[in-house]
């Protein structure tokens, strides 16, 4: 796999993962605890006298502290993931399970583990170091250990104690508010947003498509979804090679081993080593991505509304919600222009190519997959009729107004 693909793919899976952010912050509780003890043993006990109110602590009630901090600690961490574990199995119940992800990157629940399981660990590696008079002894050379207290560190997990306190208090208020389906749905809805905002705002100049003259598939020899493809690769390929390439498969599309990912001509120039340069171009995963796939945001809104008109569910106005940011995701990518799935080098020559999606697939995405739960429900069919008379109103293009009066017209004939 290419180097930039792998990179992506990598990402992608630790931004999914719950595990990341917690596993920095155990090292950096570590490291912090031992950088302390450190500096506590180069500074020795002579700076207490010069603050009055900063009092050092005897070993036993230094150990009492550390103790009680890290017991506490990772007793609490424990009920936080209980805590995290049911929300989500709420969540996934009651809104779908392809919403988990959002829940994994969920930092507030990343954070709120980490500060537990990083105060747990600093105290556990402060603990080891305290001795008491009592407890000095010789080592192997005769040498004499004193008593020592790492004053510093024990202060710096009153500190994380504190900080894991307050961390508490915003779990308990977060937990709640992420499970909130308004909240849940409006997140689904910016970061739709955020990602149509970033297409162009000036349509891309008139190009021409390769033409592909004899060409060859190449086939793929993974299965899973293509999380995202890397057309300057392609287009390296093509250009060392002199090669057209035509891709068959996009970012969101399920591949099987076998199928065949994209076509290239002629077909004298691709060898297997070439096949495998532009197989490396493409990053598969086990689930579906935003990463480079805008339809993702749409099917998430879709199948939330899906299940609240269910009749096991019965609930319009969650379904009114998720039309209400599709609306809004809609008429805002009305205004913006597609890609044209064309990929031209420094040369001007456009060697790599892509069946575009137009505004119609987008619009059938949204409201076409949601016609036949909407038809049902009077208050959600109502309400997506208005959305689309209101978004036919606000585009000017003719092409795209008469793809959103066809669905339109059709979801009132469904009703």
């Amino acid at each position: 796999m290419a180097l930039r693909v792998r990179v992506i793919a990598i990402v992608e899976d630790i931004r999914d993962s719950y595990w990341f952010v917690p596993g920095l912050m155990a090292l950096a509780g570590l490291a912090g605890g031992l950088g302390l003890v450190l500096l506590d043993a180069r500074l020795g006990e002579e700076w207490l006298g010069r603050f009055e109110w900063f009092y050092g602590s005897r070993p036993e009630g230094a150990r009492a502290v550390l103790s009680t901090v890290a017991s506490s600690t990772i007793t609490v961490a424990g009920v936080v993931f209980s805590i995290t574990l049911a929300a989500v199995t709420y969540a996934s119940g009651q809104y779908g399970p392809r919403l988990l992800t959002n829940f994994q990157r969920d930092r507030g629940n990343q954070l709120t583990l980490g500060t537990f399981i990083a105060t747990f660990l600093f105290c556990l590696v402060v603990l080891r170091t305290i001795r008491s008079a009592e407890e000095a002894s010789a080592d192997s050379g005769g040498t004499l250990r004193e008593a020592f207290v790492p004053h510093l560190a024990v202060y710096g997990a009153i500190g994380l104690a504190i900080a894991s306190i307050a961390v508490l208090v915003y779990f308990v208020h977060h937990v709640t508010d992420s499970i909130h389906i308004n909240n849940v749905v409006a997140r689904i809805g910016r970061q739709l947003i955020e990602d149509i905002e970033c297409l162009p705002s000036e349509p891309p100049p008139a190009r021409p498509a390769p033409a592909l003259t004899d060409p060859v598939g190449i086939r793929s020899t993974r299965t899973g979804y293509v999380e995202a493809a890397d057309s300057k690769a392609l287009l390296a390929v093509a250009a060392r090679f002199d090669l057209q390439i035509r891709l068959l498969s996009r970012p969101g599309d399920f591949v099987t081993a076998g199928q065949v990912l994209l076509e290239a001509s002629p077909a004298a120039s691709v060898e297997p080593e070439v096949a495998d340069d532009c197989r490396s171009a493409f990053a598969f995963g086990r689930k579906r991505t935003p990463l480079q796939d805008l339809r993702f945001g749409i099917d998430e809104l879709v199948e939330i509304a899906a299940r609240a008109l269910s009749p096991g569910v019965n609930d319009p106005f969650t379904a009114i919600a998720c039309i209400d940011w599709l609306g809004a995701a809609i008429t805002l990518l009305a205004e913006r222009h597609l890609p044209d799935g064309l990929c031209a080098g420094e040369d001007g020559v456009v060697r790599v190519g892509a069946e575009p999606l137009d505004f119609a697939s987008y619009a059938t995405t949204a409201f076409g997959q949601l016609r036949s739960y909407a038809a049902n429900d009077p208050n959600a069919g109502a309400h997506a009729v208005r959305t689309l008379a209101t978004i036919a109103e606000r585009v000017r293009d003719p092409v795209k107004r008469a793809a959103i009066e066809y669905q339109r017209e059709a979801l009132l004939a469904a009703m």
